[in-house]
């Protein structure tokens, strides 16, 4: 694999005990869609995220009623060994709220401003010197996003008034990105004069569509030392939400762009908000960059591969590996690095197999109805019967206990397993 580009240079901002930039881990985040209010309902989300491996978890602060909880849902998340920084979100009245309620300005870890929404002419200058005060008066850092669909209109006329007025003129696309950074950088000088930390200062500029973000961000990185946020805004649903949160996220992460990321996805009906937590996660895995959990390789299938079985144990044993993680976090480090393969053919069954930690080739249309498993590139059993789930998810489970615990890290070194190349 060759070795991503060297990290775009930013200063570190302590969020909470989470580190964000200046060379730390990319870290990921998530947002609840609760009714902040419900203090209950609020709590169980943001530990549902965090037990998922959300790093960092922000809510909405919209109302007196939101920001009378948020203290509230802090204590509740302590109580459960929750120690996951919240961020705070404010549009329009996060001035008025968090002078209103101090106890939400102390109990947030950080708070999210966006430059478009504080408010306009004079008052947006007071609105926003008021907040960044705040954070100042809190010792708490200040995420400036700008979106693109509340940009500051104000500024956005001014600037197309004097494009129209140049020998050539940006197109309006153009404009619209060069808008965004101003605001964002304009933004965060202002609250450096006001008296905030540049240390204390994050940035983000979310647009939806790919190639605007990747321009944006490239552009960012060459202008500050700002860590910076990455996440394509109203990214979409399903497949397609993933996909182009992948497409954009992949290319600035390649490059060394971004120190923490939310993949912002809808979710569809009944779907776990946790769903925008694993595929954070499962980019940063699959790109290299980090470790979560054990990843399950599986074959595709084909016509070799008529029954279902070797999908539903690949499903099997991967929700079963994440499922496990929370516990596996802490009691067995490295476990994340595991590589599990569910292979449905005697083709590729066996090689791929070899090369996982653990594998089994499962046998496919016509074949002998055996299961070799190999463990660290060894065939050490064939599976046979109506039980080879029950028995895989045994063999990985005795894998994990003894190369992951206390002096499993021994065993590890002893026999290095390469990773395959990308196919």
């Amino acid at each position: 694999m060759e070795p991503l580009t060297q990290r775009h240079k930013t200063r570190r901002v302590m969020v909470g005990e989470v580190a964000v930039g200046g060379g730390a881990s990319v870290v990921v985040q998530s947002m609840t869609n609760t009714d902040t209010a419900d203090a209950a309902a609020t709590a169980q989300q943001v530990y549902a995220l965090w037990q998922a491996g959300s790093e960092l978890v922000r809510i909405t602060v919209n109302s007196p009623e939101a920001a009378a909880q948020v203290a509230n849902i802090r204590d509740k998340l302590d109580a459960m060994g929750c120690g996951v920084p919240l961020i705070g979100d404010f549009h329009f009245n996060g001035h008025k709220l968090l002078a209103q309620y101090p106890e939400c300005a102390v109990a947030l870890a950080k708070y999210r401003i966006n430059p478009g929404n504080v408010g306009k002419g004079a008052k947006r200058d007071e609105q926003f010197a008021a907040m960044i005060e705040t954070a100042i008066r809190h010792d708490k850092p200040v995420r400036i996003g700008v979106n693109w669909g509340s940009l500051d209109q104000s500024k956005m006329a001014r600037m197309m008034d004097d494009n129209a007025q140049r020998e050539n003129p940006l197109s309006a696309e153009a404009l619209m990105r060069e808008a965004l950074i101003q605001s964002a950088l304009e933004s965060a000088r202002q609250a450096e004069e006001i008296g905030l930390a540049n240390d204390r200062i994050i940035i983000s500029c979310k647009v939806s569509a790919v190639q605007d973000l990747i321009t944006v961000y490239r552009e960012l990185a060459r202008r500050c030392e700002y860590p910076l946020h990455l996440g394509l805004t109203e990214a979409g649903m399903g497949s397609k939400g993933i996909v182009a949160s992948t497409a954009a996220l992949a290319v600035l992460l390649q490059e060394g762009i971004g120190d923490t990321i939310r993949i912002s996805l809808t979710p569809e009906p009944g779907e776990s908000r946790t769903r925008e937590v694993v595929v954070a996660q499962e980019i940063l895995q699959t790109m290299g960059i980090r470790s979560f959990t054990p990843l399950v390789t599986a074959c595709p299938g084909c016509g070799r591969t008529t029954s279902t079985f070797f999908q539903e144990l690949a499903q099997k044993i991967q929700r079963y590996l994440r499922e496990q993680m929370p516990v596996w976090r802490n009691d067995y480090p490295g476990v994340e690095n595991m590589n599990v393969a569910v292979m449905g053919c005697v083709v590729n069954g066996p090689g791929e197999s070899k090369l996982a930690n653990i594998g089994i080739s499962l046998p496919g249309t016509g074949e002998v109805p055996v299961a070799p498993v190999y463990v660290d590139g060894e065939k050490t059993v064939t599976l046979k019967g109506a039980v080879i789930a029950e028995e895989f998810q045994a063999i990985v489970e005795e894998y994990v206990k003894t190369h992951y615990s206390e002096g499993g890290a021994l065993r590890r070194e002893q026999k290095i397993i390469p990773l395959k190349a990308a196919n």
